[in-house]
């Protein structure tokens, strides 16, 4: 049975190293659902929030191939971890505005921008949520959607 799994990975903030971990996932057939990258502060490591799928034994091959590469100091894995997505949506003006924020409001979400073509909304909620606030708004009909990639970050 597949799972999806969201794993923190922190490394040495150098050349190559991203290339090393995607590498990783392609040479083997494993698919990247969201990448995101990012310099921890003062320091020179880089936080990589990745999320995949696949079954348990896949999963357990990623973490072990991942402690294997040299620049990799650290893999947390879900229970360790939360989570955010964000998301922006560009609908047209002539969409009904009101409900529009009103339905974004429920998911941490407002207007950032409306002008006389389009209005551009915000949301910023965990993965599951972002789902829902999309099935929620899909009958206004975006025009545009971009999503961040799950963001996550270490509860302990």
């Amino acid at each position: 049975m597949e799972t999806k799994r969201t794993i923190i990975v922190t490394v040495l903030n150098e050349h190559g190293v991203l290339s090393r971990i995607s590498g990783l996932f392609a040479g083997r057939g494993y698919n990247i659902e969201s990448l995101t990258v990012a310099p921890l502060l003062e320091s020179n490591l880089s936080r990589i929030s990745i999320v995949t799928k696949g079954d348990e034994r896949v999963l357990e091959q990623i973490l072990k191939q991942l402690h294997k590469l040299i620049p990799v100091l650290k893999v947390l894995e879900d229970e360790q971890i939360n989570e955010l997505e964000s998301l922006l949506v560009k609908f047209s003006s002539s969409e009904n505005i009101a409900d529009l924020n009103a339905i974004f409001s429920a998911y941490n979400g407002k207007v950032l921008e409306v002008n006389e073509k389009n209005a551009i909304f915000m949301a910023c909620d965990t993965p599951n949520r972002i789902e829902s606030l999309l099935k929620a708004i899909k009958a206004y009909r975006p025009k545009d959607i971009t999503r961040s990639g799950t963001l996550a970050i270490e509860t302990n």
